[in-house]
């Protein structure tokens, strides 16, 4: 394949009408107009209160009538958790604040009783998930996704939230997800309960494995979890006030030094040309399989010896392998099941077209300017074509 610009230089192949990215300004570029051809679809239906018209629901033969009935707030919350620092920042200004403005109403169309995009929280055990979702975008762009709802709106979206409390979450993960509910409804200036709290926060401090991994409930599983839910939503929950309870004092002390950890295994699991270990399962989230180092690059905390960079070089690349491979999106523009393309064999029973939107979440360095390392940095080698290149990197070692 002949080609030239950033991306061919670092060995990655340029999939289908992608533009020749020859700068980083272009490479900024590239990630805005995936993030508008991937959450564009999904706002702006939200905001004609015309999703559940125009969205497809693509999932297991067998299973499209109860996923219809979470896959609209998957696609919201998800979308909207990926994209919120980007809200919240100064780029982009015009594109932004347009953004904000459909991020608004995509709410307020979800969360409205009367319209036609009502989303029935608490309904089924999945809602409490991408409220979680949801929440965690509002806890990343509090000013454009709390502070400016209007007050009729809030009120319904606080309601919205309380009724996720009739799940009772099962004991993985998905503690995180009634913990960062709770979190959010704090946020909203609501009253938030405690329990679900502390018990997540317990859980997760008797869980932890080592080496910046924690179990996903009380065994280990060979997947992406810590990436995709366990690191980033406990590090927003221990943030905020709701995280102070119980043992969240002594886990924020250990959890820093674990996610960062955890970033450096995700970094050196790009290969050279972008793509990742297809092990584990949900790994139709594509790209967002590095939640993680994508929230460690958005804080500036990235572990010592990885430069911002290289982390860029290194989603960038995974980007174009996943949302780039044609037939990753179907002929109107939204998110088709699959890794690399077209690939619904891949997709699990909870799967479904919303559930795709999690890839979002690789994008949250977009919440930092344009003059930050990360993107005004000259172009690094990720570890992977540092090794392969035959650069003399120096090893890895545990935690």
């Amino acid at each position: 394949m002949q080609g030239s610009g950033l991306l061919m230089a670092a060995g990655v192949p340029r999939m289908e009408a992608s533009p020749i990215v020859d700068s980083v300004g272009d490479v900024r570029r590239r990630w805005v107009m995936y993030l508008e051809k991937t959450a564009g679809p999904v706002l702006t239906a939200l905001s004609e209160r015309r999703l559940k018209v125009v969205m497809p629901v693509e999932s297991k033969p067998g299973q499209e009538a109860s996923r219809r009935q979470c896959t609209y707030l998957e696609a919201l919350g998800r979308t909207l958790s990926g994209i919120a620092p980007w809200l919240e920042s100064g780029s982009e200004t015009d594109l932004r604040k347009r953004y904000c403005g459909l991020a608004r109403e995509a709410i307020a169309a979800g969360v409205d009783p009367a319209s036609a995009d009502a989303m029935p929280f608490g309904a089924t055990s999945q809602t409490v998930v991408d409220a979680a979702f949801l929440g965690l975008g509002i806890l990343r762009a509090p000013k454009e996704l709390a502070d400016k709802l209007p007050a009729k709106v809030k009120a319904q979206l606080i309601e919205g939230l309380k009724k996720t409390r009739v799940i009772k979450p099962p004991v993985n993960n998905w503690l995180l997800f009634a913990a960062t509910v709770e979190a959010t409804l704090e946020r909203l200036g609501a009253e938030w309960e405690r329990g679900p709290v502390e018990v997540a926060l317990q859980k997760h401090k008797d869980w932890y494995v080592g080496d910046g991994v924690y179990g996903d409930g009380p065994q280990f599983h060979a997947d992406y979890y810590d990436s995709f839910v366990i690191h980033p939503l406990l590090r927003a929950v221990l943030e905020t006030p709701v995280g102070k309870v119980g043992v969240g004092p002594e886990l924020a002390k250990v959890e820093g030094e674990r996610a960062m950890r955890y970033a450096a295994i995700q970094e050196r699991m790009i290969a050279c040309d972008g793509t990742w270990p297809v092990v584990g399962r949900s790994i139709t989230y594509r790209c967002g399989a590095f939640h993680l180092l994508a929230d460690s690059a958005l804080r500036e905390e990235l572990p010592e010896g990885v430069k911002p960079a290289q982390v860029r070089g290194a989603l960038t690349a995974a980007m174009e392998v996943s949302l780039g491979a044609a037939g990753s999106y179907d002929e109107d523009g939204w998110l088709a099941i699959g890794l690399a393309g077209h690939q619904p064999a891949l997709g699990e029973t909870y799967i479904s077209t919303g559930s795709l939107y999690l890839c979002l979440e690789a994008f949250l360095p977009l919440g930092l300017g344009a003059d930050k390392p990360f993107w005004k940095d000259a172009s690094a080698k990720w570890t992977a074509q540092k090794v392969w290149g035959g650069e003399d990197v120096v090893a890895d070692h545990a935690l």
